[in-house]
């Protein structure tokens, strides 16, 4: 099925499980691809494919990665394209679910085609590696013997440049794509599977960059202070965001959580319901389980929490020296307290009553100081009696 075609020079199609560009013209590509990668004069196509479900079902991604040649030919071949002549990714996305966005200036065409998951294989760039790889293959690094497949959950990017661009600046755009890729994650708040950090991308991202190559004038600079380096970053920003909030159902109103912002510290929502409820009087407890999502998604509420949570990765980042940890995550957690039970005139005493638990910076006495100051202002809602 021809869905469109971008500034006269690539037809964009989806046939099956796949999504491709056929080239009108001669173009100049450069990818991440491990069959026809790096940068290339030749190609006739590039590629999305969704090689496997997101759960539980890796057949086709196994070829994918161990005999990537084949994978290529067997999802190539059925629609008639050239093996040699195409690019090739692949992801567990569902390819209905890809953003198609398009960026214009004067005569200036950038488009952006890019699916997207991140539930499972989110991660920050710097995270601890799982494989090691070597001649034989990937090793495991917790343990002996052949690397497990990574987790799915990939965000591919097929990016369609209208104007020729020089190799520098095609290579620069790359660079412009992962930022605005990452920013569209930290807008979301997308939390590191790997880490307590906020994610940059996933495990297994990948990128196809390409533009007309013809003679004459090449744009020389794809970075942020030039058009094309914002068309760019403007078009990989909303397709990430549409791609997730299709695939995942993440959306900016989904992530007003306070579960969200404190996940990536070993919560979850059974947790952070048990270890509120523990400094609560049963009865206040039933009252708090029963009205739990009402309050994690309060958004005031989640305002503190994040509030909270930011501050703990500025001490992370070494930005505020750890010498004022206590005082400043005792006012914090404060604030969230008020923000429940609504009774600022009880902050110096919430500060008071919270200090004794903000000692503890690992994550676990980071997560029982937040269940303590959401217990602590429910409390005071809803005293005993009331």
């Amino acid at each position: 099925m021809h869905i469109t075609t971008c500034y006269n020079g690539v037809e964009i199609h989806r046939a099956d499980k796949i999504i491709y560009g056929k080239f009108l013209e001669p173009h100049l590509v450069l990818s991440t691809c491990r069959l026809a990668g790096g940068i290339r004069q030749d190609l006739e196509y590039v590629l999305n494919h969704q090689s496997c479900e997101p759960c539980n079902h890796s057949r086709n991604h196994k070829t994918a990665v161990l005999d990537p040649q084949k994978y290529r030919e067997k999802i190539c071949s059925p629609h008639g394209l050239d093996p040699q002549k195409c690019a090739t990714m692949g992801t567990a996305a569902n390819m209905h679910h890809a953003a198609f966005i398009q960026k214009t200036f004067r005569n200036l065409d950038v488009w952006a085609v890019v699916t997207g998951g991140v539930e499972t294989n989110a991660g920050r760039v710097g995270d601890p590696a799982s494989v090691f790889e070597t001649e034989q293959g990937f090793e495991r690094l917790d343990q002996p013997g052949p690397a497990k497949e990574p987790k799915p959950g990939t965000i591919n990017i097929m990016l369609l440049i209208g104007h020729p661009l020089t190799e520098a600046a095609l290579t620069r755009s790359i660079m412009t794509a992962t930022e605005a890729k990452t920013a569209a994650l930290q807008e979301l708040a997308v939390n590191s599977r790997y880490s307590s950090g906020l994610a940059t991308g996933t495990g297994t991202d990948q990128i196809i960059v390409a533009a007309p190559d013809r003679d004459g004038f090449r744009l020389g600079w794809a970075g942020k202070h030039g058009k094309l380096g914002e068309l760019i970053g403007l078009a990989v920003i909303d397709g990430v965001k549409e791609a997730l909030a299709r695939q995942n159902s993440l959306t900016p109103r989904g992530q007003c959580c306070v579960k969200i912002h404190l996940e990536r510290f070993g919560c979850n929502t059974n947790r952070l319901v048990a270890g509120v409820s523990k400094f609560l009087t049963p009865h206040q407890a039933e009252i708090f389980q029963n009205n739990s999502i009402g309050i994690f998604r309060d958004p005031v509420t989640v305002s503190a929490v994040a509030g909270l949570v930011h501050l703990r990765d500025k001490f992370s980042w070494q930005i505020l020296p750890g010498s004022c940890w206590h005082e400043v995550m005792s006012n914090a957690a404060a604030q969230v307290a008020c923000t429940i039970s609504l009774r600022y005139d009880k902050f110096d005493w919430y500060r008071q009553s919270l200090s004794q638990r903000a000692d503890k910076r690992d994550d676990h006495g980071f997560l029982r100081l937040s269940y303590a100051a959401l217990a602590l202002g429910f409390s005071d809602k809803w005293p005993e009696g009331a």
